[in-house]
């Protein structure tokens, strides 16, 4: 997989509930959390969860996100 890095838009294998299966990165590290496109729920998992459930990167951020761990959007 790709480098995965603050503010990337990744494509999970399974639809949330919402009906969206886009998310965003909001924090990276053992954990990751990741926040849905459609309806703004934040879920957190470790790496080797994420590594399997992800389906691809769609979209990387325009800059890197530095010295925080998450964005407010």
């Amino acid at each position: 997989m790709e480098e995965l890095r603050l503010g990337d838009l990744v494509q999970m294998r399974k639809m949330h509930p919402c009906g969206s299966d886009r998310w965003t990165v909001i924090r990276v590290g053992a954990d990751i959390k990741i926040r849905c496109s459609g309806c703004s729920r934040i879920v957190m998992m470790d790496r080797a969860d994420f590594t399997k459930r992800v389906k691809k990167i769609l979209a990387h951020a325009e800059q890197p996100v530095r010295g925080t761990n998450e964005i407010d959007e």
